[in-house]
């Protein structure tokens, strides 16, 4: 027996009609329910049977994700290209392939030039996230719901419209949707998506086929970049939260395995400033307590008992924000939440990977009590799962996939033989071409969520993909350390401002660029820019007199002396303030707002 079937509540593909008056947004399902937009008023109506003028231009469409006010007016957001991902419960899900913004205005005659340079620049913005791998929807499916969530719900909740019933947690357009969904009767229109990372592959171990999917979910609350969003809020949300779901579909059994990551849950910031790695800095002003209560409130009600996986050194600054997290653990005084620190570093140095036996050994009771959901054909409830793995290092990235996938290798392993796939004596890793499928798609579950979050794709994937460390790895995470420094420091603040606007953290004011200064008219810093001459001017220099010179004289000494002194003084300059060169989010500025340490 099947989960519960979704009912058909979103339209799959539109006839867009363009004309200078209006949009008509025909539904090729239903093309009598015509979705009619004035470009002048901004009303939007369902007319039956209505007229599209025959100048009217025709473009074919995959969905709309909503409408966004930028300078120049409301701009109509479409999906106009996607991918096939695959099928789950029979219901298909699709990749965001190309999408296009729209202006209702047809002229900017309006606005100021320098409302128009800003207009363009926002359009940009939106963009550069919706170009951002990947986004994920589904007609028919609820891609925002665990499969657990789904199977609980009431037959009454399946009527309420897709939108409606979706998690908002992980709808990244709500924002975009807001005029739609104010709107009664445009349910069939308005179509939830999902940032992360989603695979469906169809496998077959012994003869057996079956369709294994990992879903990854990015929450939209606290959503940002690695260096510009750490920690936690006042409402409890913390950054970088995903939920990662594994799912085994098998002639009709439905099995679902669920963890979750996020960022230590504390008010604590990590701002770059040119460093390689910033010191984190932890505050001593706001009550982390009621915050991290918040927080552990929301994990419990949407998953049950927690294990909080803390990998993170456990020394130095990094101890500090452990000791603490484990006294807020211990103070919640709840047997539904425990804390497990596994110094990752410290544990697997020297390449000793092998060593992540001593955590799974200890969580391996626990893992055993919380379980997994398993419905039958036969409509039976066979399992559920009462509480995830809440793990986390330092970025929620890198340390944190590898020991994720191997809880849900575990789980897996269990699970396979549960639903008669795997033999009682047999295990995953000798199924060679599994094994191999299985670790890539963990893999780039990794290169995708770090991505979203860093700008670069992950560290150790080699571990992930092959379970071994390798030079080549080493070589390949030395390069995308490098990038993330680079993107981290120069351009993660336009990428936090394209997320903000994006997400409705900010709304532009139209009056921005004519009566109002916008947060983007600040000028061009070419302060960092001189110093680098002035540093890699005196390099060079310094290099020459030190190799030209077929012998050293004391007025040569004197040049080598003073161009180093030029190089040292310039870098020192650079790195003490280092803060003030990196480009900083200008829309939501963030910036440490209480006395840290």
């Amino acid at each position: 027996m099947a989960l519960k079937a979704e009912a058909e509540f979103i339209y799959e593909d539109f006839i867009l009609h363009t004309a200078p008056e209006k949009f008509y947004v025909e539904p090729l399902q239903a093309p009598n329910e015509v979705l009619v937009i004035d470009r002048a008023s901004k009303d939007i109506t369902l007319q039956r049977g209505a007229a599209v003028p025959a100048i009217a231009s025709r473009q074919r469409v995959c969905a709309l994700l909503g409408t966004v006010r930028l300078l120049s007016g409301h701009y109509l957001v479409i999906i106009t290209r996607k991918v096939r991902v695959g099928e789950i419960n029979r219901c298909t899900v699709w990749r965001v392939e190309h999408t296009e913004i729209i202006p209702f205005s047809r002229t900017a005659a309006q606005l100021t030039e320098e409302q128009v340079r800003l207009n363009s620049q926002y359009v940009g913005m939106l963009e550069n996230v919706l170009r951002q791998p990947h986004f994920y929807f589904s007609h028919t499916y609820d891609l925002t719901q665990t499969v657990q969530r789904l199977h609980n719900t009431t037959p009454e909740f399946l009527q309420i419209p897709l939108h409606e019933r979706a998690d908002q947690r992980f709808v990244w357009n709500a924002h975009l949707l807001r005029d739609l969904s104010a709107r009664p009767g445009l349910g069939r229109f308005c179509l939830p998506l999902v940032h992360g990372f989603v695979s469906i592959k169809q496998c077959s171990l012994n003869g057996c086929p079956f369709t294994w999917s990992l879903i990854s979910r990015r929450n939209c609350y606290r959503a940002g970049t690695r260096l510009f969003m750490r920690g936690i809020d006042a409402s409890g949300h913390v950054a970088n939260m995903v939920e990662t779901e594994q799912i085994v579909e098998y002639q009709g059994d439905r099995m679902s395995f669920v963890q979750t990551r996020g960022s230590i849950p504390l008010f604590w910031s990590q701002y770059p400033n040119l460093r390689y790695k910033p010191t984190p800095a932890l505050s001593q002003r706001d009550n982390h307590q009621e915050a991290c209560a918040k927080h552990f409130d929301a994990q419990l009600f949407h998953y049950g008992r927690q294990v909080v996986i803390n990998l993170i050194d456990q020394k130095g600054v990094e101890k500090r924000l452990g000791d603490t997290l484990s006294e807020l653990v211990r103070q919640l005084a709840t047997p539904s939440v425990r804390y497990e620190a596994f110094d990752f570093h410290h544990e697997c140095r020297k390449m000793r990977w092998d060593r992540l036996s001593i955590l799974m050994d200890r969580i391996a009771e626990e893992q055993q009590e919380m379980g997994y959901f398993l419905l039958t054909r036969d409509g039976v409830l066979a399992r559920v799962q009462d509480g995830v793995f809440r793990t986390n290092c330092i970025d929620c990235l890198d340390r944190t996939n590898v020991v994720q996938s191997m809880i849900a290798h575990r789980q897996l392993q269990h699970g396979l033989q549960r639903l008669a796939i795997l033999r009682e004596d047999q295990r995953l890793e000798d199924h060679s071409g599994f094994e191999f499928l299985y670790k890539n798609v963990w893999a780039d579950n990794a290169d995708l969520v770090s991505i979203q979050y860093s700008g670069t794709p992950a560290l150790k994937t080699d571990f992930t993909r092959t379970g071994q460390r390798t030079k080549l790895g080493l070589v390949r995470d030395g390069y995308n350390s490098l990038c993330r420094y680079v993107k981290n420091n120069f351009m993660d603040g336009l990428r936090q401002d394209s997320i903000d606007l994006f997400l409705g953290n900010y709304q532009v004011d139209e009056e921005e660029g004519r009566t109002r200064r916008s947060p983007l008219a600040a000028g061009a810093d070419y302060r960092l820019a001189v110093l680098l001459t002035i540093l890699l001017g005196s390099v060079f220099m310094f290099l020459t007199t030190v190799l030209v010179p077929a012998a050293y004289t004391a007025e040569t000494l004197l040049y080598m002396l003073f161009w180093g002194l030029m190089a040292y003084g310039t870098s020192a300059v650079i790195l003490v303030y280092g803060a003030e060169f990196v480009q900083n989010p200008r829309l939501c500025p963030r910036r440490p707002r209480a006395k840290t340490a």
